[in-house]
């Protein structure tokens, strides 16, 4: 198991490194003895502990229990999973076209129950209209400088919305107020995508919510993430998606998601900042 190119994921590696070698002393453990107690060679453990070579599984769950934090197995486990899979460059991601990117969340959607997203940058995926969908793709074409399949990707995109109204599923949707406002795909494009949120915002299972630009703020405004359940989190960098498991992390972005919900209008409050969006528009 080679280590990854990534900066971040390398961090992520010595994260969980020093996290290990922490719990060797807790435990009153020399290197030397715990290479003892686990039946390894010395040069093992020192690999692992000083993040030259990734632990597996197995390996994490043993180095616990010998250290007598077995409890403290399952989380490092997933983060370190997360490591070698968490940063996954969107031009990689892309390299087989933009529609399959957009595919590939398709089966997680299909299989939660609980959906969450935040945004402060754009309209979630599973709202976005035709012209702002195909607006935003053709400039994240350009950018990346990826194979020109916006189209494609515009029509898989648009298979989301399909969810909002199938199923039991719930979903608590956040954005800040200045998504409201970026002309994304021109006027006509943002006009269109505003009345839809008109819409949208009464269907059954769906909460809408707006931070206001005035809001207090007890929480920053952060990266656009989605939750899946209590299992999953992707979030969206410039450079990468990142898909977080590991349970700590995860229930750091469902508090983090309490926070900025607690901080938005709903209902007719919400409705007045996107017809105020709507009028600005002229």
């Amino acid at each position: 198991m080679s280590l990854s190119p990534s900066s971040s994921a390398q961090s992520a590696r010595e994260t969980i490194a020093a996290r290990l070698k922490e719990l060797r002393r807790d435990a009153g453990l020399s290197g030397h003895g715990l290479a003892l107690l686990l039946g390894w060679s010395e040069s093992k453990v020192s690999r692992i502990a000083n993040a030259r070579t990734p632990p597996s599984d197995a390996d994490i769950r043993e180095w616990c229990e010998a250290c007598g934090a077995a409890q403290l197995a399952g989380d490092l486990v997933a983060a370190n999973r997360q490591a070698g899979e968490m940063y996954v460059e969107w031009k990689r991601l892309h390299r087989t076209r933009m529609k399959h990117a957009q595919e590939v969340v398709l089966p997680v959607l299909d299989r939660s129950r609980q959906i969450r997203v935040y945004c402060s940058n754009v309209f979630p995926g599973m709202l976005q209209r035709r012209a702002y969908a195909r607006a935003l793709m053709a400039t994240i074409t350009e950018f990346q400088q990826t194979p020109d399949d916006v189209e494609a990707a515009v029509e898989s995109r648009l298979q989301r919305t399909r969810f909002l109204h199938e199923g039991n599923r719930t979903f608590a949707l956040v954005v800040e107020e200045t998504v409201l406002r970026y002309p994304i795909g021109g006027p006509v494009a943002l006009e269109d995508q505003l009345r839809y949120l008109l819409e949208v915002m009464g269907a059954p299972r769906v909460s809408f919510g707006v931070i206001p630009f005035g809001a207090p703020r007890r929480m920053w405004p952060l990266e656009a993430f989605s939750m899946f359940d209590d299992r999953q989190v992707n979030a969206e960098l410039l450079s990468a998606a990142v898909t977080i498991t590991a349970p700590g992390e995860v229930a750091t972005y469902a508090k983090a998601f309490k926070v900025l919900a607690s901080m938005a209008v709903y209902g007719p409050q919400a409705r007045n900042l996107i017809e105020e969006a709507i009028a600005s528009l002229g």
